[in-house]
């Protein structure tokens, strides 16, 4: 096990570095840079453009080096904990950010939590009762969740709540406590306002499991070791507590690695919807403004939580399948 877990952080290094080279390509892909984004905006403005203090502020922001010098002090930097400096906010990073990752990783892990909760008691009911009244509601169900956009269930529960209520369900928090220290009285309002997002970017990614988890289930109750307990006697909840649903987890556990992505990517657009002081709105204003060093720490953020999240899933798995445990350190 010590072998396997070795093995998986090693492998997590190499793929962090990718993954931050490939997030620098892509934003320095298009054309121009954030002083070129700032000359356009002045430009439009019909205010005039001193050459001289443009010339001034690409040598001091680094944009008259080559991409490769940029990528090597923003990795650098982030290795010592310096994440770079935004050139809109004209702050570092890390001081820009803010509270804001850490309510994307309440959403996130919440978000997460409630699709296990719900999906896994569904997905066993809906297997264990197919072809049922309620295998077929709740397979209808989950087929809406699976067709219905995040960010349109977002909108459409904005209609109810001021249509029905005549309040608004956006923000994440009261409006006194927003930019205010963390407090009791602030985690208590963060978790009040909770629900709605995470029922909102949850919804989909319940929907599948529900559907993956029921697929697999009836799969492995159809095998002949499931006949021969039956034969023997074995009660129906042991039978399947001991065997077809500790079989029928593994693909249910590995989708921790999809999931989380799933809702990474799904938070974005319904936090701009539900006005979230969240990653989201902040990364795409940076990526529409070319900010690149506070665009690429946010898109590495997001994918060391995914990383994370395969390496989790990755223990989860080998603790519950001695297979992948004693297999998976071993060279192929």
């Amino acid at each position: 096990m010590l072998k396997y877990l070795i093995h998986r952080v090693l492998v997590m290094i190499p793929t962090l570095l990718a993954i931050s080279l490939i997030v620098f390509v892509i934003i320095q892909l298009p054309p121009g840079d954030y002083l070129t984004s700032y000359i356009n905006e002045l430009q439009s403005q019909g205010e005039a453009v001193d050459e001289a203090k443009i010339a001034f502020l690409r040598e001091q922001y680094g944009l008259d080096k080559p991409w490769w010098q940029q990528y090597l002090v923003w990795v650098t930097g982030m290795v010592q904990g310096d994440f770079g400096f935004s050139f809109e906010h004209n702050r570092p990073v890390s001081e820009v950010v803010g509270d804001r990752l850490w309510l994307s990783v309440i959403v996130s892990v919440a978000t997460i939590l409630f699709t296990w909760i719900v999906a896994f008691p569904i997905g066993v009911y809906s297997a264990t009762h197919q072809y049922s009244w309620g295998d077929y509601g709740l397979s209808f169900i989950g087929f809406l969740g699976l067709a219905t956009p995040n960010f349109l269930l977002a909108l459409v529960l904005l209609y109810l709540a001021n249509r029905w209520f005549g309040t608004s369900i956006g923000g994440l928090m009261d409006d006194h406590f927003i930019g205010k220290p963390w407090s009791w009285g602030k985690f208590v309002s963060v978790i009040e306002h909770l629900w709605v997002p995470v029922v909102v970017i949850g919804t989909s990614g319940t929907a599948g499991m529900i559907r993956r988890l029921r697929a697999n289930l009836l799969d492995e109750l159809q095998r002949q070791y499931v006949v021969t307990g039956r034969a023997k006697g074995l009660p129906s909840g042991k039978l399947l507590v001991k065997y077809p649903l500790r079989m029928a987890l593994n693909p249910f556990i590995a989708d921790i690695g999809n999931l989380l992505p799933q809702v990474i990517s799904g938070a974005v657009i319904v936090s701009v919807v539900l006005s979230l002081p969240t990653t989201g709105p902040m990364l795409l204003r940076a990526l529409q403004s070319q900010d690149m060093y506070l665009a690429g720490s946010f898109l590495m953020f997001l994918s060391f939580l995914t990383v994370i999240g395969v390496f989790i899933s990755d223990i989860l798995l080998a603790l519950l399948d001695p297979r992948i445990r004693l297999g998976g350190g071993t060279s192929r």
